[in-house]
């Protein structure tokens, strides 16, 4: 059968564009794949903040909470590493220190006045906003995944007491037997504090609370928070670490905040969340955020610490007190460790109170004598 004209000239056609592709395809074949975009990630954690000083802290002791705070960290470095997601890093780091005994949180936490562990968390997922907290836990073994289950599996974001430990139950959430939180340390300072009639500042010189901030590769932050509260608390006292808006935020349109501290204060500020508004609004960069809003909590009267990351991967320190336990690490090989206040980046000056000036009393002018009129 002899073609036709149309059809041998679709043939050249085709053989014309085959001819044409196969130096493109020769050229593909040997050009190897470009690399993959190195990933891009930024972590900060923190373990309390307080009367840390090095003339009142051996040097094993401060070994001790470094090597601690390197644990915490490399969980969550480790995570954004593999290229997962701020949420788990975070997770990562406060179960790692939930586990730590040198921590206010979990296995270290302190006791209430009647003798019992009392355990608070939360957890903030800025992608989303959602977020989980739960207060008032006494025998599940890590309160951040319970509060990372009211998050994810249930219809609201904050659980106390028996319900919170039901619910955690309910979904798989590990238990102990309330002992196992028990550690000599916090015993012996809930016996000082009643004995000698002390506050809880006075005994224990810290805030313990744990907490990680940490934003991912595609850009999304999140925060975590994890507290076993103050020494002696009572009448179920809640403090700022599980209240979303004050010990801890996130917001992909600002930054992710944890902090540690005078509770009571940083609910009344709304630390956490005014320091993602000024932020989101003014421009502001996180240190200066953060100092500006630690600054107004300490002329309130309180004191303590905020780690806060941005999603662009700023993060930032600020705490008024002697020392906070901290550190942070990036993808950029970026990794701090410190402890005092002169060892690292963070602290800001406690706030000035300017008296005025006196001023010296100033003698009445004299009355003015007035003539009778005539």
């Amino acid at each position: 059968m002899i073609a036709s004209p149309l059809s041998r000239l679709f043939a050249g056609v085709a053989l014309a564009l085959t001819l044409f592709a196969l130096p493109a395809a020769a050229q593909e074949a040997a050009d190897p794949a470009p690399p993959p975009r190195p990933l891009r990630w930024s972590i900060a954690i923190h373990g309390g903040a307080g009367t840390m000083t090095r003339t009142a802290m051996t040097p094993e002791k401060e070994a001790e909470y470094r090597a601690a705070l390197e644990r915490g960290l490399a969980a969550g470095v480790a995570v954004l590493q593999a290229g997962g997601s701020s949420l788990d890093a975070v997770t990562a780091v406060v179960t790692t220190l939930e586990d730590d005994p040198h921590f206010n949180a979990g296995r270290g936490a302190v006791f209430t006045w009647d003798g019992k562990n009392s355990l608070d968390a939360a957890i903030m997922d800025g992608k989303t906003r959602k977020a989980g907290a739960v207060a008032g836990l006494a025998r599940t073994k890590n309160p951040v995944l319970a509060a990372r289950a009211v998050m994810e599996q249930g219809p609201h974001v904050f659980l106390t007491g028996d319900g919170a430990e039901q619910f955690a139950r309910e979904h798989g959430i590990p238990e102990v037997d309330p002992s196992y939180f028990y550690t000599q340390e916090r015993w012996d300072q809930l016996q000082k504090l009643k004995g000698q009639n002390l506050s809880a500042w006075d005994v224990e010189g810290k805030y313990g609370t744990v907490g990680a901030v940490a934003v991912d590769d595609q850009g999304h932050v999140a925060a975590a928070t994890s507290t076993g509260g103050l020494t002696g608390k009572r009448w179920g006292r809640i403090g700022d670490s599980p209240v979303i808006g004050a010990g801890t935020y996130a917001d992909d349109r600002a930054c992710a905040v944890s902090a540690t501290g005078t509770g009571e204060f940083f609910i009344r500020e709304g630390v956490a969340h005014e320091i993602c508004a000024r932020i989101r609004f003014t421009g502001e960069s996180p240190k200066v955020a953060a100092d500006t809003v630690m600054l107004e909590l300490g002329e309130m009267g309180g004191d303590g610490g905020v780690i806060v990351i941005a999603p662009d991967g700023q993060s930032a320190f600020s705490f008024n007190t002697e020392g906070m336990y901290r550190a942070r690490a990036n993808s950029d090989g970026l990794k701090e460790v410190a402890i005092f206040r002169d060892d690292g980046p963070g602290g800001i000056a406690p706030p000035k109170v300017i008296e005025p000036e006196p001023v010296a009393p100033v003698e009445p002018a004299p009355a003015p004598k007035i003539e009778p009129q005539l």
